[in-house]
């Protein structure tokens, strides 16, 4: 009902069509994208542009009514060149998404009857979404400061979402973002009493000098978060394995239980990869948190050392802010 804009500057979209099941779309319009908090973090969206590659909903709503409201999700797509096609059941396309598994997609609009085996041609040339590199359009290429803080955490910036620096500001602490191939030595460079490595789209194991990096984190016993793509990178360093889910978890609504209390929380999710449940035996690390539908590892925390990572997106936005307190436990970590 509610999120499309935290969601399409989402850099773990980056390379995805977006399918929203909820039947209208756009009622609120979007923000101003040129407001600012206080540390120069934009205050409505997730990154600085639109990530996704196309939308597809069922009822595109062309007019928009809200307090903030800056311009309408049609204006915004069309201002930043992303395609949308309305008029389609969604809820079908779930049923099909929930059968066969996320596929290869494109969008066709014609006015002249489209040819569905020319498209299927063309569309079967394109590099799959799997073997895609992603850091280095999702990635700051430099490394960006946020706060004045005495005590400062790294952001190892796999494709980083702005509410992640927002808590690492929240916490108390300088945010420093860094490009995601940033070395143990540069990032130990800033003395930082944490890292965290920020969620992102694609395979992890696309990213090995982030694994490098993570590796000797754990060695040198650093205060670390992982968070979605981090987790699994996290995970990779501390010698689990991942896979490619089915259907990946995307939404709002994914229910985790934190084997510690029992407790289940109300989750944020946007992955598609996960980490083996059967490969955390023989691993550093033991279950924090997994997923009340399908059994899925949603968290971890490594057997000895200061470093913990969920699948879920704790900093949320859009909600549900339950989990929020995953960044006390790393600041926890931190100060004890």
């Amino acid at each position: 009902m509610v999120g499309y804009t935290e969601a399409l500057t989402d850099p773990s979209y980056n390379g995805q069509i977006l399918t929203l099941t909820y039947p209208l779309v756009g009622n609120y319009g979007v923000p101003d994208p040129t407001v600012k908090d206080n540390d120069g973090i934009p205050k409505f969206f997730e990154s600085e542009k639109i990530q996704i590659r196309g939308l597809v909903v069922h009822e595109l709503s062309h007019t928009a009514s809200h307090w903030n409201l800056s311009m309408t999700l049609d204006e915004w797509m069309y201002n930043e060149q992303v395609p949308g096609i309305s008029g389609i059941d969604t809820r079908e396309l779930t049923k099909k998404l929930r059968t066969s598994g996320v596929m290869m997609a494109a969008l066709v609009v014609s006015e002249s009857e489209i040819d569905v085996e020319k498209i299927k041609k063309e569309l079967s040339a394109v590099p799959n979404y799997n073997s895609e590199q992603f850091m280095n359009e999702v990635s700051t290429k430099e490394e960006k400061i946020f706060g004045n803080d005495e005590k400062s955490i790294v952001v190892i910036d796999t494709g980083a979402k702005n509410a992640i620096i927002r808590n690492v500001r929240e916490l108390g602490y300088t945010a420093i973002l860094v490009p995601w191939d940033t070395s143990f030595e540069k990032v130990m460079s800033y003395n930082p009493k944490g890292v965290v490595l920020s969620s992102g789209p694609g395979d992890p194991q696309n990213c090995p000098a982030t694994i490098d990096t993570a590796k000797k984190l754990i060695e040198e016993n650093i205060p670390t978060l992982g968070i979605c793509l981090g987790a699994q990178i996290i995970g990779i360093a501390g010698n689990t394995e991942t896979y490619k889910l089915k259907y990946g978890h995307r939404g709002q609504n994914k229910p985790c239980v934190n084997l510690e209390n029992n407790q289940v929380y109300v989750t944020s999710q946007n992955h598609g990869y996960g980490i083996k449940p059967e490969s955390l035996d023989a691993s550093d690390f033991k279950l924090w948190f997994t997923n009340a539908d399908d059994k899925t590892v949603e968290g971890i925390k490594h057997k000895k050392q200061n470093c913990i990572a969920v699948q879920f997106h704790p900093e949320a936005a859009p909600g549900p802010f339950d989990c929020k307190f995953v960044f006390e436990e790393l600041k926890q970590l931190m100060e004890k």
